[in-house]
């Protein structure tokens, strides 16, 4: 039975916490020494067998931390380079995003720029078209002009060719008036009379007019007086005898000398133009007595200032005969 106290009771009436009679134990020492043997050696194998079991869990279990560790930095690394990736294509899409943008902004600036050279060709073209049809108009008034100018033209010259004609045939009247006094000459400007041989004579170193002559400058300026628009060139000449400088001015006095007495005879005086020639211009290139009589005369032009007026006095003197 078990004591209050807790302890067996043994075959002999003890407890057995007091353990068994000292012989007893005696014989129980050498199976209970073998026993325990038994039990440290069966311990040390559990025990070595649990530090291997121990061992192997933990290097199974650095095994696999390892492992996972390697994995999970193989991991990390293609995170970060995906990461890596993923931004560089967030920079280049960012720097695409700020180039498109930028085009468009250029776009938009361009844009704006068409539009105000579309108003500006749009507003030339118009001004173009404003022009255009006032080029039109002056186009059609400048043709209208024409035709009015040519219509003037063809009128001016149809009434120069009236003209033409009537003072061609008063030019006509007026040389055959003429003829009957002094032999007379047509040019293109007009005519040309010659004083000279048995019409008309001056004396030896004389700008004197003979009597016999006056009738015939009287009769001439009564031609005159029954014509107009016209203008007379009197050209003075003298024989070979003398100084080219003083027959020069003998035949501008013979010429005055003609241009006086036609004006008192009533032609106006500011029709009226006088030149000597001198010796140089001889109607007979000859010595003798009757050749120098022929030479000492006077020409008197007459050009129409009508038609001819600008050329009138070079005309008259150019259209002189030559000498014979």
């Amino acid at each position: 039975m078990r004591l209050a106290t807790g302890y067996k009771e043994n075959q002999s009436g003890f407890p057995e916490s007091f353990g068994p009679p000292f012989s007893d134990k005696i014989k129980l020492r050498g199976p209970m020494m073998e026993q325990s043997s038994r039990g440290k050696s069966r311990l040390s194998i559990l025990l070595g067998i649990a530090a291997i079991l121990l061992f192997a869990a933990a290097g199974a279990f650095l095994w696999i931390f390892n492992n996972r560790i390697h994995d999970l930095q193989t991991h990390l690394t293609a995170v970060e380079q995906h990461a890596a990736s993923v931004e560089r294509d967030v920079i280049e899409k960012s720097n695409q995003l700020i180039a498109t943008q930028q085009q468009a902004l250029r776009a938009e600036h361009r844009s704006d720029e068409l539009d105000a050279a579309n108003q500006k060709s749009q507003s030339q073209v118009e001004q173009l078209q404003q022009e255009s049809a006032a080029s039109a108009a002056a186009a059609a008034q400048a043709t209208k002009e024409t035709q009015e100018a040519e219509a003037s033209r063809q009128q001016a010259v149809t009434d120069l060719e009236d003209m033409q004609k009537r003072r061609a045939a008063e030019l006509d009247r007026m040389q055959q008036a003429l003829s009957r006094i002094v032999p007379t000459t047509r040019t293109p400007t007009g005519m040309v009379m010659q004083l000279a041989n048995k019409s008309f004579r001056f004396d030896f170193d004389s700008a004197a007019i003979r009597p016999e002559n006056r009738e015939t400058l009287s009769r001439i300026a009564g031609v005159l007086l029954a014509s107009e628009g016209y203008r007379l060139f009197i050209d003075g000449h003298t024989d070979d005898v003398g100084t080219d400088g003083y027959n020069r001015g003998l035949s501008e006095r013979r010429a005055g000398s003609v241009r006086e007495y036609l004006v008192k005879a009533g032609v106006p005086a500011d029709i009226i133009e006088v030149k000597g020639f001198g010796k140089s211009n001889p109607l007979v290139k000859a010595k003798t007595t009757d050749a120098r009589e022929q030479n000492r005369r006077v020409e008197i032009g007459i050009v129409d200032t009508i038609i001819h007026y600008d050329t009138a006095g070079d005309a008259a003197r150019d259209s002189t005969p030559a000498p014979k």
